[in-house]
């Protein structure tokens, strides 16, 4: 009970502040605080306190409502709606673990409160506690009965702690309880079904859902995940006739569905080839127009069925016009014979087309209109594209364009032969030209965007994207609001490469945010979903969030930010007073006269452009003020601001590091990438028994990787070196070094290496890398070995050749200035459009070619 009982005026004020908080009118609840709290006699009083601090932290005013609450709390520490308070204000914070804490310590001062219990739950579930959640769950069970929230909640948490027969049960009792009648259409009892029926599939009860399923059919809405699921509980209990029946009828209701024609597959067992194809020769028959049943066969049919199948596949999509049919058969690449039959068919289609406009020459039928054409020259431009064949690939795309230079199409392809070709500027130029045939297309606009953001053309880029973000707002901005990440991404990757490391960090840093609030977004479905009954979809959210930060996305980010605070951990930001200081030592009254004038053009530049971007900040603050009068709402105050060159002076850039680490070594662990950035943080932290575990979690996916090659020769070298170990730390990493190495030492370990894939390239430079690293002297063998391109090795390509010579230039392996220039050299005879081996000045004469104005030019234009 609370120490101070309010009298009956104090107690209607009191729960006028409750009510003006649930209706989020702020303002209005501090006045009625302020009434209770002028008053001498209860100018201390715990829960007014209590509510005062929470309203305040509802309009942002975050240390002030922590100091009100606490002296609230202090005042009255048997009251539950203090630590009820006390548990919010923890949670708008994010520290959950704290605010169970306070709700468990409201508990004890009542116990039944169903609000209470309701928060408590869903920090719970928030923070998968199951056990936990369970225990509340039952509570607010036994409390109201009558809910229907009460059961499913329950029902859930067995669910997710995975006894699925006692969920099944519960979901069952409650089942009983509603009352529909059989003729009746209800979708929320037609989703408790269908949930009903997962959760007896994941408990292997096959038998059981299937006649659940058959006795509730009528009243399940979705008619298809009824089929659907029949057909897989069929398979599951063997019941083969009767699972080919669903397929056929599931077939028939849409021949272009994989997965029906995998299950006719497993309901029929064709025990040989000839029998797996009979299956899609009846559904051409069937389904003349069907693409999907001449596309599947492809991926098992080999030699002249092959070739065959193939060909009545081509002529259907080229006659018809079919821009995605490189798309389908790219899968098909990986199996060289088949690569061979697409190029013989589609090169002599492209041959007799030319010739007399047939598929052959030897066929009956009319001619094919001169379409057909395009599209095989379209096809041949993305296959020699994808076999590394550029030159070819260029030839068919002009042709192509020569003959419509209006379809977008082409020039899309033609920007991606550039890219795949090493040139991304002039790719970017060839997606700008196809953008501009169709301004109003958004998707050619984002990778338009994309390709200008690889060529390091920030500005262009956003400029691209303001054409669709929302007028009155700064593109960047309204692309951040919207979580648009594949530009941040881009965006990241950019600055990264012109070593704007804070600019490139806070874009990683604003990917990081939009997970934390992806995640936080679930808070909104925990009560919705069972509201609305969408079991299943709520239970696929509660596993998606779990693996969240597996995504692309955020793998991107965070190995982007590692690699950076990796660099910068290396390579420390030096202060700008004392760079400069240190130039204008050196410099004669001319240069330095030269000098001072280019930083006060830089200066007023960055003048200008700061101006610029605080009246757009103004705009949007104003925009936000006027959002904020109308839903008086900010719940734990702003964000913090990311400021980048704070970023990229960051104290301690490994334990930032660290950060973005954690979630990918508990979640991409199947990616040798993640435990091979773990050992380059633990390798610079001196951490010798996390760089073991690490190299071993590496070497269990992919032994023979020339990075994880690297690591090890250096934690060799690093282990045998170390002097200051713990007796323990020296005897596990002496067992472990013996077990993975055996009696080698460091050099005959990079010798093995190299012997074992003396043919690989990528292999070759790693070892090459480590010659040098273990023995300096070695060098101009390490350069020959490294620098080969033989056509007789294996695994050549732009990316390993261009490492080659940033290795070349950075002294990774020695200073050789001489070889770096005749490795670009030779790699340009081989790789003619790649940008990073052209003659120097190459870039310099483009400019002067398209028109730019040199900066020579400029500088003098601005001194005159």
């Amino acid at each position: 009970m609370p120490t101070i009982i309010l009298p009956p005026k104090e107690n209607a004020l009191f729960k006028r502040i409750l009510r003006c908080y649930e209706h989020k009118q702020y303002r209005n609840g501090l006045k009625f605080c302020k009434q209770i709290l002028s008053n001498p006699k209860f100018s201390e009083h715990g829960e007014t306190l209590a509510m005062k601090g929470l309203t305040l932290n509802c309009l942002g005013k975050k240390e002030e409502a922590y100091e009100l609450v606490r002296r609230g709390l202090r005042n009255d520490l048997k009251s539950h709606v203090c630590w009820h308070v006390y548990g919010l204000l923890q949670r708008s914070d994010k520290k959950y673990d704290e605010a169970i804490k306070c709700y468990r310590n409201a508990l004890k001062w009542d116990k039944d409160n169903l609000q209470i219990l309701r928060d408590l739950s869903l920090l719970q579930i928030q923070m998968r506690d199951l056990e936990g959640y369970r225990e509340t769950r039952y509570q607010l069970l036994q409390l109201r009965p009558a809910q229907r929230a009460s059961w499913i909640g329950y029902a859930i948490a067995y669910h997710l702690l995975e006894d699925y027969e006692m969920a099944a049960k519960i979901i069952e009792e409650f089942r009983k309880t509603q009352q529909t009648s059989p003729d009746k259409v209800d979708y929320e009892y037609s989703e408790l079904l269908l949930y009903q029926n997962q959760v007896l599939r994941e408990a292997g009860l096959h038998k059981e859902a299937l006649e659940h399923l058959t006795t509730y059919q009528k009243q399940i809405c979705d008619k298809l995940a009824v089929q659907e699921t029949r057909g897989e509980l069929f398979l599951n209990l063997d019941r083969l006739e009767e699972a080919l029946e669903v397929y056929r009828f599931l077939q028939e209701r849409n021949p272009e569905n994989w997965a029906y024609y995998t299950g006719l597959e497993k309901a029929i067992k064709p025990v040989n080839v000839e029998e797996r194809q009979k299956i899609y020769e009846d559904a051409w028959v069937k389904f003349p127009k069907g693409l999907v049943p001449r596309r599947l066969p492809l991926n098992f049919l080999s030699g002249e069925k092959f070739r065959e199948c193939l060909d009545k596949f081509l002529r259907m999509n080229f006659s018809k016009g079919c821009p995605p049919v490189f798309t389908t058969l790219k899968s098909l690449y990986h199996d060289q014979d088949k690569v061979t039959i697409i190029e013989e068919l589609v090169v002599g289609f492209e041959t007799s087309l030319n010739s007399c406009r047939l598929f052959n020459p030897n066929d009956d039928g009319k001619e094919e209109p001169p379409t057909t054409l395009l599209w095989v020259q379209y096809f041949l431009a993305q296959h020699y594209d994808m076999i590394g064949q550029q030159t070819l690939a260029l030839e068919y795309i002009n042709t192509a364009i020569e003959s419509t230079p209006t379809l977008i199409e082409l020039f899309l392809i033609k920007a991606k032969i550039y890219k795949h070709a090493g040139n991304i500027k002039e790719a970017a130029q060839w997606m700008d030209e196809a953008q501009a045939l169709d301004t109003a297309d958004r998707f050619i606009n984002s990778k338009c965007a994309k390709y200008m953001l690889k060529a390091g053309l920030i500005k262009e880029a956003e400029n691209m994207c303001s054409k669709f973000t929302r007028e009155g707002a700064a593109a960047v901005e309204n692309l951040n609001e919207m979580q648009c990440m594949w530009f941040q991404t881009e965006c990241a990757l950019a600055y990264k490469s012109m070593n704007k490391y804070g600019e490139a960090l806070k874009k990683c840093h604003e990917i990081e945010r939009h997970f934390v609030e992806i995640t936080d977004d679930q808070f909104d479905f925990h009560t919705y979903c069972m509201r609305k009954m969408t079991l299943r979809s709520y239970v696929d959210l509660l596993k998606l969030e779990d693996v969240l930060r597996m995504h692309p996305f955020y793998y991107k980010a965070a190995s982007t930010a590692i690699h950076i605070y990796l660099g910068l951990h290396d390579n420390p930001l030096a202060d700008d007073n004392k760079e400069l200081q240190a130039e204008s030592a050196n410099v004669t009254d001319k240069e330095l006269k030269k000098l001072r004038n280019k930083q006060r053009r830089a200066q007023k530049k960055a003048q200008l452009e700061e101006e610029k971007k605080n009246a757009e900040k103004e705009k949007q603050l104003k925009n936000q003020k006027k959002k904020k009068e109308e839903d008086d709402e900010d719940i734990g105050g702003p964000k913090e601001e990311l400021i980048p060159d704070k970023l990229a002076r960051v104290e301690n850039p490994l334990e930032e590091a660290v950060k973005f680490l954690t979630p990918l070594k508990h979640l991409v662990k199947d990616k040798i990438d993640t435990h091979l950035l773990a050992f380059e943080i633990y390798f610079r932290k001196g951490k010798y028994l996390l760089m073991l575990q690490s190299v071993k979690r590496a070497l269990a996916i992919d032994p023979d990787h020339p990075w994880l090659h690297q690591c090890l020769v250096r934690f060799f070298r690093g282990v045998s070196e170390s002097k200051d170990l713990a007796d323990a730390v020296r005897m596990v990493l002496k067992q472990e070094m013996t077990r993975l190495f055996g009696d080698s030492n460091v050099t005959s370990l990079n010798q093995a290496f190299l012997s074992k894939h003396s043919s690989s390239i990528p292999h070759r430079v790693a070892a090459a890398k480590m010659m040098v690293y273990i023995d300096p002297s070695t060098q101009t063998k390490a350069i020959e070995l490294a620098t080969a391109l033989d056509e007789s090795l294996n695994n050549r390509s732009i990316q390993i050749s261009t490492d080659v010579l940033e290795s070349l230039k950075s002294g990774a392996l020695g200073v050789c200035e001489e070889r770096a220039e005749s490795y670009r050299a030779e790699c340009h005879k081989i790789f003619p459009y790649t940008l990073a081996f052209m003659p120097p000045g190459y870039e310099e004469n483009t400019k002067m070619a398209n028109g730019d104005a040199s900066t020579e030019t400029e500088e003098l234009t601005n001194e005159m």
